[in-house]
């Protein structure tokens, strides 16, 4: 390829860094506002977070990038810039599936930890952010992580809107070169290599927030097995 049109799928991973950076963050903050109001004592706010969940896991993703692009603009007299339609509707979607890691590993910690809480008189404010966060998070990094791929994954939807991204820089290439097997093999290497950084970073936060509550992550189930077998721990008696 030519020097301008490397520029121009460069100019793509930048609009794709930007948009899954920008819609991880909105993800990350519905994950755990939806997710914790799925934990209140009030029904009514766990109707409601339910609700939301149900609603954006139980639509297309590339369905709801439409409504945000397309539908809502002209019914309410504004137009949104690719970049935050992309980003909203892929951090409200993505974030519905997050709200159900955030859930299930705040009702994985152990009851003991929420009776000690109140044992101590702890608001449910303080039990949430002093006992039961700091435990639930790092048991939610690796489904996070999957799901941060899955994201990264699902950003080539907003090619559907014309924004520059990697899928729409590429395509653009493949037009102008009449070559589909070469830009896409760069283009699939290009989403790997994020992926594979992106994993490594995930990795690295897991074993310092596990690290900061006592735990180790276990890497291979077989040599933990292995190694219980052989120092008779958790072994037949």
């Amino acid at each position: 390829m030519t020097p301008g049109l490397w520029e121009l799928v460069l100019d793509g991973v930048w609009v794709t860094v930007q948009l899954l950076v920008l819609s991880a963050l909105l993800a990350t903050a519905v994950s755990f506002v939806v997710g914790v109001a799925r934990t209140h004592r009030l029904w009514i706010v766990r109707f409601l977070a339910g609700l939301y969940t149900e609603v954006f896991r139980g639509t297309s993703a590339l369905v709801m990038i439409f409504w945000v692009f397309f539908v809502l603009p002209p019914a309410f007299g504004w137009q949104l810039v690719p970049l935050w339609a992309g980003t909203l509707a892929l951090g409200l979607t993505y974030g519905a599936y997050g709200s159900e890691i955030v859930r299930g590993a705040l009702a994985a910690v152990d009851p003991a930890q929420r009776e000690g809480g109140i044992a101590l008189s702890f608001t449910p404010w303080q039990r949430m952010r002093l006992i039961l966060l700091p435990q639930a998070v790092p048991e939610m990094i690796p489904p996070f992580s999957n799901l941060l791929i899955e994201l990264l994954k699902g950003t080539a939807l907003v090619s559907i809107m014309g924004m520059g991204d990697l899928t729409f820089s590429a395509n653009l290439v493949r037009l102008a070169l009449q070559e589909s097997a070469e830009i896409y093999t760069y283009v699939l290497l290009i989403y790997f290599v994020i992926a594979f950084l992106l994993t490594r970073l995930m990795r690295g936060l897991e074993k310092k927030l596990k690290a900061g509550v006592g735990k180790t992550p276990v890497r291979d189930p077989g040599v933990e097995l292995k190694r219980a077998e052989t120092t008779n721990v958790g072994g037949a008696v």
